[in-house]
């Protein structure tokens, strides 16, 4: 089913986007509240004269947008997060936690436009920020183990456990031999 996105719609289009979605979905949910309407032949083309007549607004916005990603320059965000001794977060970082790490450094965001991963380990992911919908910005996000200096990444990590696994198969082969003389 073909529609036309009469607002932004995180992960599907961008106001006036012409998308293609699942008949469920489009009866359902997107016009039903507002978001699309259905893409007809007459359609189309009221969209095509509206966005003619309104090219220098959506000019500003995009130019708006710019502004607010160039803010961004050198911008590097480091998350500290409770770590499991393996290296697995309790709980994940996502959106929201960037958008409150940003906000932090004095950059406010709304955790929406923001699109990344669940980060469920320790090391180096990437978040994007979507401000228009030719201006993204793509940050680096460091997830860190909270107790442990800046520096700790997921091999310090795994290293650890290899470390813990040996000393607890050396206790395990102490134990036996221990047993066996016993016997």
């Amino acid at each position: 089913m073909e529609l036309i996105l009469k607002e932004d719609v995180i992960g599907l289009g961008y106001k006036n986007d012409i998308v293609t979605v699942k008949n469920g979905y489009g009866r359902n949910y997107l016009i039903p509240t507002g978001k699309a309407v259905i893409a007809s032949a007459s359609a189309k083309k009221v969209l095509a004269e509206n966005l003619r007549q309104q090219a220098h607004k959506l000019a500003a916005l995009k130019e708006n947008a710019e502004k607010k990603a160039a803010q961004f320059d050198g911008v590097k965000i480091v998350i500290p997060a409770k770590v499991s001794a393996t290296g697995v977060l309790y709980g994940s970082v996502g959106a929201a936690a960037v958008a409150e790490e940003l906000a932090k450094q004095g950059i406010e965001v709304d955790r929406k436009i923001i699109t990344m991963r669940d980060a469920k380990r320790v090391g180096d992911y990437e978040a994007v920020v979507h401000f228009h919908k030719e201006v993204e910005v793509t940050l680096p996000v460091s997830v860190v183990a909270e107790n442990a200096p800046a520096e700790v990444s997921a091999e310090t990590v795994a290293e650890e456990a290899e470390d813990k696994a040996e000393e607890v198969e050396a206790a395990a082969t102490e134990a036996a031999a221990t047993e066996t003389v016993a016997e």
